[in-house]
């Protein structure tokens, strides 16, 4: 009986020591760092307008109205910008259900804006891989900005500096492609101070 609890005492002693470290103390380490350097980011990066969340400047929200710019669209079924149920459509391109999804999304676009000729922007009318972009493209931003304009009695040009004010550039001049966060246009078009500022 010593024999086997000699045996068998090591192996309990390290598995309840890294239990310990792996299970207790790294965790709470990490959450300490997390919650000291990067509180923001490690609770969400929530957007908050008087104290209110109002959302998360890392997941998209639904716009349907015609006074806001509008979101690329959400890939995650029946409930649009679920993050838990974040992933694209995987639908190929010749596929009729994207063509489907695609023609209606155009239809909805040209019926907000009729007078609007350009060319709809490709992440107006297509979802995103993870089906949960918070950001469009300026050219997106700029193809909506004559609707909002319009339906805000405000000048185009006011519209299209509050599009270049609150654009973003691609990480390390490089990375990614120049676009605009959807919430924060949207709340800066509804004169909302939003905390912290969204760049």
């Amino acid at each position: 009986m010593n024999t086997l609890l000699q045996a068998v005492r090591p192996a309990v002693s390290v598995f309840v020591l890294l239990s310990a470290i792996t299970g207790i103390a790294y965790p709470l380490l990490v959450t300490a760092i997390s919650q000291t350097a990067f509180a923001h980011t490690a609770n969400g990066s929530l957007v908050t307008v008087n104290g209110q969340a109002v959302g998360s400047s890392l997941i998209g929200q639904s716009f349907s109205s015609p006074r806001y710019f509008w979101s690329r669209p959400s890939a995650t079924g029946t409930m649009p910008y679920n993050g838990l149920a974040s992933g694209g459509s995987n639908l190929t391109a010749n596929n009729p259900v994207l063509i489907d999804s695609v023609k209606g999304r155009i239809a909805a676009l040209r019926a907000a804006d009729p007078g609007n000729t350009a060319a709809v922007p490709i992440d107006l009318v297509t979802a995103s891989g993870s089906g949960l972009d918070p950001d469009i493209s300026l050219a997106a931003a700029n193809y909506q900005a004559a609707r909002v304009a319009r339906t805000r009695g405000l000048e185009v040009q006011a519209v299209q500096a509050m599009i270049t004010s609150h654009g973003k550039k691609p990480w390390l001049g490089v990375l990614g492609e120049p676009r605009v966060n959807v919430l924060a246009l949207n709340l800066a078009l509804d004169g909302k101070q939003t905390t912290p500022a969204l760049r």
